[in-house]
C-alpha cells in the first residue's frame, strides 16, 4: 500500500472524494513493466503459481490497492490474458486487459504487461470526469501530465520519492518507510493507523475474481 503515499496519489484522491473533478465517468490504468530472465531465477519463488501467484499479486497489486482506495470496490468484471515471452520463466500470464464498474460508479480498465523489452515503460492513471479530466503518468505514476478541471488550478506538489532500485529493474516509489513509521507510531499511540487487513483482503479479493476469470471467460 506505499503508493497512497505518494504525493500524487494524495492529490488524486482529494480530487475524487471532493468531487473537484465532478462524478468520475472513466478509469483507466496502464502498468507496463519488464521482468525477464534477470528477475525470475531458477529455483526460487518468483514465477511459480504458489508462492508467486501471478503478475497482479507481485508487480501490480500496488496499484490496485491505489484504484481500491480511490475507487472503491469493482464489479462485473471481464479479462483476457496473454502469455507473451514468459513461457519458459512463469506458471502464469505476463499481460492482460481487465475491464469492470465501479460499484461507486464510472468504469474502469487495468492494463499490465511485464513483457516490456529492457525496461519499464509506465505506470499511468487517467481519470475522465464530469468537470475535468486529468492523467498521472510516469515510470512509476509520479508526474501529473495532464490536468484540466473546471475553474481549478492545479496546486505545487511534492516530490515523489525515487523508485525502488533493485539493479537490473527498478519498482515503485520507496514508499515503505511511511509504512513501517506509521505502524511503529499506531503501536505507540502517537497516531492513528492508515489502513487495515480488511482493505488488504479487499485487495486480495478483487484480483482473485479477476483471476477467476482466466478460464472461464465469464463476467463476475
Amino acid at each position: 500500500m506505499q503508493n497512497r503515499f505518494s504525493p500524487p496519489s494524495v492529490w488524486l484522491k482529494k480530487i475524487v472524494e471532493e468531487k473537484i473533478i465532478g462524478e468520475v465517468y472513466m478509469v483507466q490504468l496502464n502498468c507496463y513493466w519488464n521482468r525477464d530472465e534477470r528477475y525470475y531465477k531458477k529455483g526460487g519463488w518468483k514465477g511459480t503459481q504458489e508462492l508467486d501467484g501471478g503478475t497482479l499479486y507481485t508487480q501490480f497489486s500496488h496499484w490496485i490497492d491505489l484504484l481500491y482506495w480511490i475507487f472503491g470496490d469493482v464489479n462485473e468484471i471481464q479479462a483476457k490474458f496473454n502469455d507473451f515471452n514468459h513461457s519458459s520463466l512463469t506458471e502464469f500470464e505476463d499481460s492482460g486487459f481487465v475491464n469492470f464498474n465501479f460499484v461507486n460508479g464510472g468504469m474502469g480498465s487495468i492494463n499490465y504487461s511485464t513483457a516490456v523489452w529492457n525496461s519499464n515503460l509506465e505506470s499511468s492513471i487517467t481519470i475522465i470526469g464530469s468537470q475535468g479530466s486529468v492523467k498521472v503518468g510516469g515510470q512509476y505514476m509520479d508526474k501529473v501530465e495532464y490536468c484540466n478541471i473546471k475553474d481549478y488550478v492545479l496546486p505545487e506538489l511534492a516530490a515523489t520519492n525515487e523508485a525502488n532500485d533493485y539493479g537490473a529493474y527498478k519498482g515503485s516509489a520507496n514508499n515503505h518507510p511511511q509504512i513501517i513509521s506509521n505502524v511503529i507510531d499506531t503501536l505507540k499511540g502517537r497516531t492513528t493507523i492508515t489502513t487495515n487487513a480488511m482493505e488488504g483482503l479487499k485487495v486480495v479479493d478483487i484480483i482473485e475474481r479477476i483471476y477467476s476469470l482466466r478460464k472461464e471467460g465469464r463476467k463476475n
